[in-house]
């Protein structure tokens, strides 16, 4: 039976007919859906995991005890999680052990291009990487025999085109896997030095097996035709190629590390004018180069965003790239969703003339004008550490201008780390909590503090209050996300406080079901046309240059926009 499928769906589907018994993830766009897809499967158990660490930690753990396991993240979570995988690739296996690392070339929801490849290299662990939806769940399941043969995990890496893009899947009937019985071996598994140098060794032997068996996988595959032009490939690139030069000769790569010297080598022989083609820095083309083996022409892509057939085609037929032209429309920036519980603190922090360190989330779109409420995004869980490094460089005076400013589930995913450091340290800074009771930007994903599992299972809810108390926060303040008053004179008072402080800002998402409010409407003769309203930037408020007005189709109703009008001109709809 066949079924269209995304590619992360395919990604689940492959691990339900691996016989996966564990999979973990932590939410993050390209990858968010692998897991979700997975959680459908009641025979594999499926959980969000605080972050990426954890993660593959619980995945380590589940493979060693003998169970198939798959672990899911982007990119940059692979970053978070880079410890362990780094010295699982010293340990290797018990029960395959796949890690499914989507990235992010344009950077779609990203906020940086890393290469997964590159990581796979450093630390001695296969990568495959696949270009439609068949071949993803397909590499997953040879993901699982190359883990248990090899003894080591494998990547797999997709791109957001692949993650995101349909295609058929031919399904299979699921295996049955017992678990693997476990041995204590303390010189496998136990990395102190005197271990880990054996196993290095043992890791080398295992990289070079596997980069001589690589020229006899199948995935690893030469496509001959017209042979004046001949492609290496991999991934959604492959599909690009095979589109605008369908007389080309392509070798695609199915394993794009250890790469397959003696097939690149014998393809090479057999084209005239030899390209590499592939997204992002020039992994596959650095190597062929080192092989000693010449391009007909190199470095033809940059090194930033997405390839496309027409970018192909242009630079390999030295033709001028053909663009659609331009249509002049107006500039639609992404926003805040009308009744989102985050405009409050903006709208604070600009009208205090605050500075904000800021995080992760939907609620970085708060930096944008005309809210303009935070300064610095750079990973999940720094604005909390930036804000005491700020302190530390300014000193406490100068330091009283800025803030922290972090969402629930990225506080528990890196934030309690950095809250403990301003605590010991004798910080001083104002750290606020931004609580929507989801996983906002990735699609409402459970986390631990919203009392339920990633099937839906009820869970203990996790305390914030609770919590920063007990890592030694002595003044923490819960707020209405919606009273801009009382967040303006809380403020006001925890920055100008000799002591570190929290304050946890509640409110739902906007996107949450939850009983609908009335909308509000504007009173035209109460209305002085001041703009205040206007610099929530809510999308239900617009105005002509002659009045203000309000979209009742669009307005949630959260009453934002009334609590900071004083002239009282905007008033619930009534029934």
């Amino acid at each position: 039976m066949k079924r269209l499928m995304l590619g992360n769906e395919a990604i689940a589907r492959g691990a339900y007919e691996a016989g996966v018994k564990v999979a973990t993830a932590y939410p993050g766009t390209p990858s968010t859906e692998i897991t979700e897809y997975i959680a459908r499967y009641d025979r594999i158990y499926a959980e969000w995991s605080p972050n990426e660490k954890v993660a593959l930690e619980v995945g380590i753990g589940s493979s060693i005890a003998g169970a198939r396991t798959i672990v899911s993240m982007k990119h940059v979570g692979l970053n978070v999680a880079a410890d362990p995988l780094f010295t699982v690739g010293y340990t290797g296996v018990n029960a395959g052990l796949v890690i499914v690392v989507a990235d992010d070339p344009g950077m779609h929801s990203s906020q940086n291009e890393q290469n997964t490849r590159y990581y796979g290299q450093a630390a001695n662990i296969p990568i495959l990487e696949p270009s439609n939806s068949q071949e993803a769940k397909d590499y997953v399941l040879r993901g699982f025999e190359i883990s248990e043969k090899y003894d080591t995990p494998v990547i797999i890496r997709m791109t957001t085109r692949v993650s995101h893009s349909q295609s058929t899947v031919e399904l299979g009937e699921p295996m049955e896997q017992k678990l693997r019985a476990y041995k204590k071996d303390i010189n496998k598994y136990v990395m102190m030095p005197a271990m880990a140098k054996v196993r290095h060794v043992v890791v080398e032997e295992r990289m070079n097996r596997l980069a001589k068996d690589a020229n006899m996988l199948d995935i690893n595959k030469m496509e001959f035709a017209d042979r004046k032009i001949g492609i290496i490939t991999s991934g959604v690139p492959y599909l690009y190629a095979k589109d605008a030069l369908p007389e080309a000769s392509i070798l695609k790569l199915g394993m794009v590390y250890p790469l397959p010297d003696d097939i690149i080598r014998e393809f090479a022989n057999k084209v005239d004018r030899l390209y590499v083609v592939e997204e992002l820095e020039p992994f596959i083309e650095d190597h062929v180069k080192a092989m000693g083996i010449k391009l007909y022409r190199e470095n033809l892509f940059s090194i930033q965003g997405e390839l496309s057939a027409n970018i192909i085609y242009a630079n390999i037929m030295e033709k001028e790239l053909k663009e659609e032209p331009a249509i002049d429309v107006p500039g639609r920036p992404p926003v805040l969703c009308p009744g989102c519980p985050h405009r409050g603190i903006y709208y604070a922090v600009k009208k205090l003339g605050l500075h904000a360190a800021g995080d992760i989330g939907c609620y970085t779109l708060g930096a944008l004008p005309p809210l303009e409420g935070i300064d610095t995004c750079i990973c999940m869980g720094a604005s909390i550490g930036m804000a005491h490094g700020i302190e530390k460089a300014l000193g406490r005076d100068d330091s009283k201008k800025w803030i922290g400013i972090i969402g629930d589930s990225t506080f528990i995913h890196s934030g309690i780390t950095g809250l403990i450091d301003i605590v010991y340290n004798k910080g001083m800074s104002t750290i606020a909590i931004l609580d929507n009771s989801t996983t906002g930007m990735t699609g409402h994903q459970e986390h631990p503090a919203t009392g339920k599992t990633l099937k839906g299972e009820p869970a203990p809810v996790l305390n914030l209050v609770e919590l920063v108390k007990a890592i030694g926060i002595k003044n923490v303040e819960v707020v209405d996300a919606y009273d801009v008053v009382k967040i303006e004179a809380v403020l006001k008072r925890e920055i100008n406080r000799d002591a570190p402080s929290v304050i946890i800002l509640t409110g739902p998402c906007a996107l949450l079901p939850t009983e609908k409010k009335q909308p509000f409407v504007i009173n035209q003769d109460m209305c002085t046309y001041c703009n205040s309203c206007s610099q929530i930037a809510c999308p239900a408020i617009s105005e002509d240059g002659k009045e203000i007005t309000i979209d009742t189709s669009l307005c949630d109703g959260c009453g934002l926009c009334a609590n900071i009008c004083v002239f009282n001109a905007v008033e619930r709809l009534s029934d």
